[in-house]
């Protein structure tokens, strides 16, 4: 690498991208540093899925303690603690947090804890006003959530707040109508808490299949769960005793004791210094990028969600991977391919997915086959819980290749780990039903189809 500049590439952001694009790329010999303003590990490790699916784990105790009578349990002054769960996910955070810095720590990459801005060609400036340079400049800032604006929009918060709540509100609405807001509804409703969705529209998971979805929307209201859509915020206006006066538009004006809002995520680009060396952004601010995650200045890359391409972890750490390997690898430059990515909402209960919806295959495919298991799972049936799970397969009817899978039930997600492997490989209904099935498991309803 050119010894005229200070580091072969300097990463701003620590994220779960940031990090690994930097630690990859130091293990192929370049010389790196990194700056993180807040803290290492990003959105996903600090206040994002980690902190979150284990708030799900804690939740998920409501029902277990409750359906583990019918299984000859008995549970006897039975409490929940919220300071102690969210006391407990926090450390937890720090181990997780501690271990991210020990990793680039390893991989001898440099870490500021201060900001950085692009303030010249190849040229970072950070807080402490240490000027540096770099042959590669990496964005991988992350997204933040998107707060609307309204009268009364300071007494909000966003989930980024919600896993440091003294307490569980006991009447909260929740505005939104994507995988933020559902999750955090299904676990604040096993903490006790009343809970209220408010969405701007009468869908709520858009981009998920409709059969999931409205079945999701069904469970959610038989829990208690109160749906209130073409709903938009008027105004919340804070009373004396702490309540929150919120008048939604086409609703009568109500009291809750917490409003959050989870009405989408919007790159992080401010005071980042794109301007100072042209920069293209696109219109909702994103870093507008090519496959490779370059940007129009051939040697400023960005990845993950500050490009708004696909806002998951695991796709923002195969695009550091990839940016790493094909600038630093000495291998012939590759990218990451965003089609048939899998995915899930860890609602109560949860959905994941892969490939087409039911809706996109026709419009694409036009003549399809779709399969459902609809049934109730074994551990519902002996506990007596009426709930029950939903399978769908979309297939292509002129050459039987499976080009959707969308479950919700118990576990969906990790069962759907495995079958995605199935479905980006092109395989076909027929390879599953030549499947012997595990018995008895939900997954089996992945070969039984008919």
């Amino acid at each position: 690498m050119a010894d005229e500049f200070d580091y072969d590439l300097f990463t701003i952001g620590a994220g779960s991208g940031g990090v690994r694009a930097s630690r990859v790329a130091a293990a192929h010999g370049a010389r790196v540093a990194v700056a993180e303003e807040y803290r290492v590990g990003g959105t996903c490790v600090i206040r994002g899925c980690v902190p979150k699916k284990m708030l799900v784990y804690g939740a998920h105790f409501a029902e277990d303690l409750e359906d583990a009578k019918q299984f000859g349990w008995t549970i006897e002054g039975k409490s929940f603690d919220w300071v102690k769960l969210r006391d407990s996910v926090q450390a937890d955070v720090s181990r997780l947090e501690g271990l991210y810095g020990q990793t680039l720590s390893n991989h001898n990459v440099t870490v500021y804890d201060e900001r950085a801005t692009i303030t010249g060609d190849h040229q970072i400036t950070l807080t402490s006003g240490k000027v540096i340079t770099a042959k590669y400049i990496l964005i991988a800032t992350g997204a933040r959530p998107m707060v609307p604006d309204f009268p009364g929009n300071e007494h909000v918060i966003t989930s980024n707040e919600a896993f440091h709540l003294d307490a569980i509100p006991r009447r909260i609405l929740i505005a939104g109508g994507g995988y933020i807001a559902n999750e955090f509804a299904g676990i604040f409703n096993a903490f006790g808490s009343k809970v209220t969705i408010a969405n701007r529209s009468e869908t709520i998971l858009r981009g998920y299949d409709e059969s999931v979805r409205d079945r999701l929307l069904q469970i959610s209201l038989t829990k208690g769960i109160e749906f209130c859509f073409h709903s938009e915020f008027e105004s919340v206006e804070k009373q004396d005793d702490g309540s929150l006066l919120v008048k939604l538009t086409g609703q009568d004006a109500r009291v809750f004791d917490t409003v959050m809002v989870a009405t989408g995520r919007v790159p992080n680009i401010e005071g980042l210094g794109l301007e100072s060396i042209g920069v293209a952004t696109g219109r909702r601010g994103e870093i507008v990028v090519d496959a490779f995650s370059r940007t129009n200045v051939d040697y400023v890359y960005a990845v993950g969600d500050v490009t708004d391409r696909v806002q998951l972890t695991p796709v923002a750490i195969r695009e550091g991977q990839a940016f790493a390997d094909s600038v630093f690898g000495g291998v012939e430059p590759y990218a990451v391919d965003h089609s048939c990515v899998p995915s899930a909402v860890f609602s109560h209960p949860p959905i994941a997915a892969v490939g087409m919806t039911e809706g996109e295959a026709r419009d694409t495919l036009g003549t399809i086959k779709v399969y459902h298991a609809d049934f109730r799972p074994m551990k519902n049936v002996l506990s007596g819980r009426n709930e029950r799970s939903l399978y769908k397969m979309i297939v292509d009817a002129a050459n039987d290749r499976i080009v959707g899978l969308h479950m919700i039930g118990p576990e969906a997600p990790e069962i759907m780990q495995a079958a995605a492997v199935a479905v980006k490989a092109g395989l076909t209904k027929a390879d599953f039903d030549a499947t012997v099935a595990i018995h008895p498991t939900m997954a089996e309803e992945l070969v039984l189809f008919k």
